[in-house]
């Protein structure tokens, strides 16, 4: 596994752009203040980016695919969701092996994604409050990690946009669990799927 999943902190800051149908991300390292990744949205066609652009509300409705790679453009991972109603986003590693994948929960009172392996194998819960910005990683009871885009810690002076967040991985994840890869991922799948 790369050893940039290794990291306990990662900063995600959104491009900003006037109607943008495109998501583009920098992911940073809070500590050194230094772009360590690039996430950017590939393969948008026509169709949904006048969709996007006209009607951003009906943007996580509509099919992505984004690709988070170093900054020489090596693969890490690859985020996809095609056309639903009812979110399911897939993960792929750097050789385009399913690594698992997020299925949205419906008729809660909270914003909440199962993650599973690609063996269908549940391997924690990803979960905020329906009008908030913090989720948590949740294995079992035990909080395995966090998203939130309010940040007191290293890096609170980064933040000029409402839709940068900070990613923190508990130690308790092993440093070559497939489950970091699905938490990176994971970042992506809140901003395209429930916070747009």
């Amino acid at each position: 596994m790369d050893s940039i999943l290794e990291k306990n902190l990662y900063l995600f800051k959104e491009h900003v752009g006037l109607f943008k149908a495109h998501n583009n991300y920098d992911i940073y390292d809070p500590k050194s203040k230094e772009i360590i990744l690039h996430c950017r949205e590939k393969n948008l066609n026509i169709f949904y980016k006048i969709i996007r652009t006209i009607k951003s509300s009906l943007k996580m409705l509509t099919p992505f695919e984004i690709g988070i790679t170093h900054l020489n453009g090596q693969k890490v991972l690859k985020v996809k969701k095609n056309l639903s109603l009812i979110a399911k986003v897939e993960i792929f590693d750097e050789n385009n092996n399913m690594v698992g994948y997020f299925k949205q929960k419906v008729w809660t009172f909270s914003n909440t994604f199962e993650i599973y392996n690609a063996k269908d194998k549940l391997l924690c819960k990803l979960t905020g409050k329906i009008f908030g910005w913090n989720f948590k990683f949740l294995k079992g009871e035990k909080e395995v990690g966090l998203v939130t885009k309010k940040w007191a810690g290293i890096g609170k002076e980064m933040f000029t946009s409402a839709d940068n967040y900070i990613l923190e991985i508990k130690n308790k994840v092993e440093k070559d669990s497939p489950l970091r890869l699905l938490m990176l991922a994971a970042v992506v799948c809140i901003d395209m799927v429930i916070n747009e």
